[in-house]
């Protein structure tokens, strides 16, 4: 392995930082509802920070799987989207200073990318490591958005049912580094918002305002989740505004609502990834057909066709 100490640039002006949590904000993995997004774009422009580690995207980045833009105008390039994995320092609604890992999840050098954050982990003296996630599942919108908590202790995540029992999924960089962290012995932990996957494709601010507030439950941090809450209850509006306009969107819903409902009265016997028993349609069926019939009508926010 190349010397991880050289994939990044460490400023020297660095201040006090205490024992910082650091979250870790990747994109490029599955981001039902661009939960992710949405929480990282608020914390960045509603938060105090500057970029305190840069890394050497170029070690990192397949750049013809992800190609970023460039501006042409008229007869010349006028601008370069440039991609960027950084580490910014910010501070919470109470002035403590934390950690956001922010960028391009690598497409290379897994675990020298890896051993580069945990370096930078101990180098700061960080004491916890929370992740970002948001994945789509047969829920409807008319329930409380779940959630699927997972940490290197048990303890981390004190007051979280499990919502599967064992499953093989891709990986990913982000949940490599909470691996490799509890195979260290430091503390780590990541949430998974489940977001109703008619919707997975469009922006679903409710799922990114339980994201922030489950990392603040968890590390103490009090980050901001007022602009995510309205945009939440504008969303929902303009969501059941769509299923309302046919019989047949309501009834979807209503199935769904009936299996949610099923499986949290007999949590832990059954799970919302497997197609339910009985005469209901299968979660998949469900989905597909309201998911349609979302897109017919346009993104949230837009106005309704008929």
């Amino acid at each position: 392995m190349l010397d991880p100490h050289e994939l990044y640039q460490l400023a020297d002006d660095l201040p006090e930082l205490g024992q910082p949590v650091l979250i870790q904000a990747l994109t490029g993995f599955v981001d039902a509802g661009n939960a992710t997004r949405l929480a990282r774009e608020h914390l960045l422009s509603t938060l105090e920070g500057r970029p305190v580690a840069t890394f050497d995207i170029d070690q990192l980045l397949d750049y013809r799987s992800r190609r970023p833009t460039m501006l042409f105008v008229e007869d010349h390039w006028e601008r370069y989207e440039e991609p960027k994995l950084q580490l910014h320092l910010l501070r919470d609604d109470d002035e403590t200073p934390f950690l956001l890992l922010t960028g391009p999840e690598p497409d290379l050098q897994w675990e020298r990318f890896t051993e580069a954050v945990i370096a930078l982990v101990e180098r700061l003296g960080v004491r916890l490591t929370a992740g970002f996630n948001a994945i789509p599942m047969a829920v409807p919108h008319t329930r409380p958005t779940g959630i699927t908590a997972h940490a290197t202790r048990r303890d981390l995540i004190g007051g979280y049912e499990p919502w599967l029992q064992r499953v093989q999924v891709p990986g990913s960089a982000g949940h490599l580094l909470e691996y490799r962290l509890g195979e260290r012995g430091r503390d780590a932990l990541g949430f998974a918002v489940h977001v109703p996957h008619y919707v997975a494709q469009t922006e679903y601010p409710a799922a990114a305002e339980l994201l922030l507030t489950s990392v603040s439950r968890a590390t103490g941090l009090l980050l901001p989740t007022e602009a995510l809450r309205e945009a939440a209850e504008a969303v929902r509006t303009d969501i059941d505004r769509q299923v309302a306009q046919t019989d047949e969107a309501v009834a979807l819903v209503q199935a769904l609502e009936e299996q949610y409902d099923a499986f949290a009265r007999g949590r832990g016997e059954n799970n919302l990834l497997i197609n339910p028993s009985g005469p209901l349609p299968t979660a998949d069926e469900l989905g597909a057909e309201l998911e349609r019939f979302l897109a017919e009508q346009g993104k949230p926010g837009d106005p309704p066709t008929r």
